[in-house]
């Protein structure tokens, strides 16, 4: 029997809970799922659980803090043992996102706005938002990140984003992925290579900077 449809933001929560279900054995915590999502009130992160058990996706335990069951998992996740999962969900749908260009993990360089072609990926890894664009990587700065020359970023499409998140920013008309680091009256674009220097944005600098999205997800031939 078919499940009742998810809101973007509830999607985003489940796809959290299956990954951090698969990655760790267990689901996370409200407080966890708060701060991976940038949902500030604990009670806000409730609200969603249960609208989410409501139209039956996971099942809690509400005395308990990770006693969150999903109802349906991955078809590679076999059922608990507890017998709380028996179904399995259909494969998720493959998204098509369109590659607009490359962005510079190294010394900024222009991100070109034109589709260069299309990658298509399972939506449970970037969730369910057509907001989702590609960029291919050219450098190593952020190689500590896990982000390697030649790879795929799968980036949501947002003008603002959470202290330390990984964003891609134009600058001056150059586009470069760092984490981002609000200070003050500066912003810090934090590299993740310990040979290079961040890049320092001063407000009396007046120098044009927009994020453009936040990395939701990397993509890599092998």
């Amino acid at each position: 029997m078919p499940l009742d449809p998810l809101t973007d933001r509830q999607q985003e929560i489940l796809d959290f809970i299956q990954h951090e279900t698969m990655k760790n054995g267990y689901a996370p915590t409200i407080r966890e799922i708060g701060e991976r999502l940038g949902i500030r009130s604990t009670n806000g992160v409730n609200d969603h659980l249960k609208a989410l058990e409501r139209k039956g996706y996971i099942r809690r335990d509400k005395d308990k803090s990770r006693t969150l069951r999903l109802t349906r998992h991955p078809a590679s996740t076999p059922p608990g043992a507890d017998g709380a999962i028996r179904a399995l969900t259909p494969p998720s749908p493959l998204l098509s996102i369109p590659i607009l260009g490359r962005v510079a993990a190294g010394e900024p360089i222009l991100a070109e706005e034109q589709a260069l072609g299309r990658v298509q990926v399972d939506s449970f890894f970037v969730g369910t938002t057509k907001k989702v664009f590609a960029l291919k990587v050219v450098g190593d700065s952020m190689i500590e990140d896990g982000i390697h020359d030649g790879d795929y970023l799968f980036v949501k499409k947002q003008a603002h984003a959470n202290k330390g998140e990984i964003v891609i920013a134009m600058i001056e008309g150059e586009a470069t992925c760092k984490r981002f680091f609000p200070e003050g009256d500066r912003v810090r674009f934090q590299p993740a290579n310990a040979r290079l220097k961040p890049i320092y944005v001063s407000r009396d600098q007046f120098r044009e900077t927009q994020i453009l999205g936040v990395v939701c997800g990397v993509y890599r031939q092998v």
